[in-house]
């Protein structure tokens, strides 16, 4: 009853919560490494640990909500892929599942698949989000 009331920005925040955890659950489990990396998104935007974790487990009370500019939808398409990248092992429905929700998120199929694979090259470099953010851009066009 109380999510009437419930900002734009939360319900953001726990459709993003909602994809990082679909993304952890996509290989058949979710490590323990990629649980702290989605409590760590939640704790950053100021959820407790227990409300994210509680948000993962009834993943089906949180209509989805996108993103309304590009700074969002780069910002959630960077956490999805460094998610992807939490335990190390990188598995091919992982990767296509980033690949699905950066269309879902409404960057351009034609180059969905080379964002995902910049970021993932950024981040396995050492790339601050910003420096991808503008390299990125430059095929992006926003």
């Amino acid at each position: 009853m109380f999510g009437f009331f419930e900002s734009d920005e939360s319900k953001k925040l726990k459709s993003h919560i909602k994809n990082l955890g679909a993304l952890a659950k996509v290989d058949g489990h979710v490590d323990h490494e990629e649980m702290k990396y989605i409590i760590s998104i939640g704790t950053k935007h100021g959820m407790k640990p227990e409300d994210v974790q509680t948000l993962l487990e009834d993943t089906a009370r949180i209509d989805p909500k996108l993103p309304s500019n590009d700074t969002e939808r780069f910002d959630q398409i960077y956490d999805l892929v460094e998610m992807m990248l939490a335990d190390g092992i990188v598995d091919d429905h992982e990767m296509d599942f980033c690949i699905n929700m950066a269309m879902k998120l409404g960057f351009k199929k034609a180059i969905v698949g080379v964002l995902v694979r910049k970021i993932s090259m950024g981040v396995k470099d050492g790339q601050s989000r910003e420096h991808i953010r503008k390299d990125a851009q430059s095929f992006l066009n926003y």
